[in-house]
């Protein structure tokens, strides 16, 4: 095991120990880093880990330089008081901003929205949202959540859940070589992930922020989005380091591009809602049999059992099912939902893929075959709750000039800063090759193929 040490004090404004969260989550990554370089150069780098940067770190990490970041969420989003509580809609994609729409029967109007939640009962109106294919969660307590169906199937479940093949497969040789090339040879340690190949196929934050990680190693990381999928709020924070491209799946020729990449590739992420893949004919079994070596690492909001494992979700959302928001209303004596200060199961659960998908490449480097790996916002969520808070922590002080590294980051939007990596591995630091890039700005291809 590596030498983890954690620095710093402070802790973001909460009831639940989130900076705790933070540098743990960050940990995990660094750690899994570590084996691998282990694994690849034999030496087992010592791990060191900023409090503060990785509390940072969970919220807006990019600083424009004589630009603005764009709004993250649309003016219908937000907390709603029902006739017995409240609920939250999310409605930054169009498509779910229509459903809730339609269920309300209003325009893009807040006080028109505010009016017509007011009518509905939590539940009723949370179960006619997600029926239209919308977005939304009413606020629960934490005992509630505990007895309900999909909190009850959850009970026990690990905060990582291993599939598929766990046995030796030392048959196979030269593994890592693509058109009689070894893509591993002369790779050095401080871009210890050089040569590897990811396939993002997630949205918004948890999936984006593993791959980000990644990318942050030497990975060659290339994502895919639809021509239609948006998150201008995000792009900047998400795609430094990463090529991005897109295809269309409802083409047999784009499908049939996105099972030669799967066969190419060395990891694959994924966060699109369960089925989603099984739908285009590339299952679990599927995506083994195109590639029997694929470290495949996918989340989903909900958890992989239960009654809900295949709803629709955010980090928000989840927020208010499982009693966070509730949690933190009532301790803090306010009369409406206190969520988390930042996206916090999202960020931890994208350095927690990171580890996954890190260990399951070791794992392969030694000749094994990787198992997939599945996470979850509620199970981030339920290992948040878990832990104490320190009643004496001191506030952390929002980002100052000094957490920001000194080069200028060139940006699709125009110059920025970026704040200094929460991680120092020792002989390969964190860096991004390239500057943060807009979606479906690059060819369907990995960065190092040829034109």
């Amino acid at each position: 095991m590596p030498l983890i040490s954690i620095e710093g004090q402070g802790s973001l404004p909460s009831v639940f120990p989130v900076s705790d969260l933070a540098a743990g989550a960050v940990a995990s990554a660094g750690a899994a880093t570590a084996e691998w370089i282990n694994a690849r150069f034999g030496v087992m780098p010592a791990v060191q880990v900023d409090r503060r940067l990785s509390s940072l770190w969970f919220a807006t990490t990019i600083a424009p330089q004589g630009w603005a970041l764009e709004a993250t969420w649309n003016a219908v989003a937000g907390d709603y008081a029902t006739r017995d509580g409240w609920i939250k809609l999310h409605t930054n994609a169009q498509h779910h901003r229509d459903a809730a729409l339609k269920v309300l029967g209003v325009g893009v109007d807040k006080a028109a929205v505010r009016a017509a939640v007011s009518t509905w009962s939590g539940d009723d109106l949370e179960h006619a949202i997600i029926a239209a294919g919308g977005c939304a969660a009413r606020l629960r307590s934490m005992r509630l959540w505990d007895a309900h169906p999909q909190g009850l199937a959850l009970q026990g479940k690990p905060l990582v859940e291993l599939v598929g093949p766990t046995t030796s497969d030392a048959t196979r040789n030269g593994d890592w070589r693509q058109d009689g090339v070894d893509r591993l040879d002369g790779v050095r340690r401080d871009r210890p992930l050089a040569g590897v190949r990811v396939l993002d196929l997630t949205r918004v934050l948890a999936g984006p922020v593993c791959t980000r990680f990644l990318a942050g190693l030497g990975a060659d990381v290339l994502r895919i989005d639809p021509q239609w999928w948006q998150e201008p709020g995000l792009e900047p924070e998400t795609t430094p380091g990463k090529h991005c491209a897109t295809l269309d799946l409802r083409s047999a020729q784009g499908l049939a591009r996105l099972r030669e990449l799967i066969t190419q590739a060395d990891v694959l992420v994924h966060g699109w809602r369960p089925g989603a893949l099984a739908g285009l004919g590339l299952d679990d079994a599927e995506r083994r049999r195109l590639n029997p070596l694929l470290v495949d690492v996918s989340l989903n909001a909900y958890g992989w059992h239960g009654p809900w494992q295949g709803r629709r979700g955010f980090d928000s959302l989840v927020q208010m099912s499982t009693g966070i928001a509730h949690e933190g209303m009532v301790r803090s004596g306010a009369d409406h939902p206190v969520p988390l200060p930042v996206q916090a199961l999202d960020h931890a659960t994208g350095y927690i893929l990171a580890c996954a998908a890190l260990r399951g490449l070791t794992r392969r480097l030694n000749q094994q075959t990787p198992a997939t790996a599945r996470a979850s916002l509620v199970q981030t969520a339920a290992l948040l709750v878990v832990g104490k808070r320190q009643a004496s922590d001191d506030m952390l002080l929002p980002a100052q000039a000094d957490d920001y590294a000194d080069a200028i980051e060139l940006t699709a939007w125009g110059p920025a800063k970026r704040l200094k990596p929460p991680l120092h591995i020792a002989g390969s630091p964190l860096h991004w090759d390239q500057g943060a890039r807009r979606f479906r700005s690059d060819p369907v291809q990995w960065s190092g193929a040829a034109p």
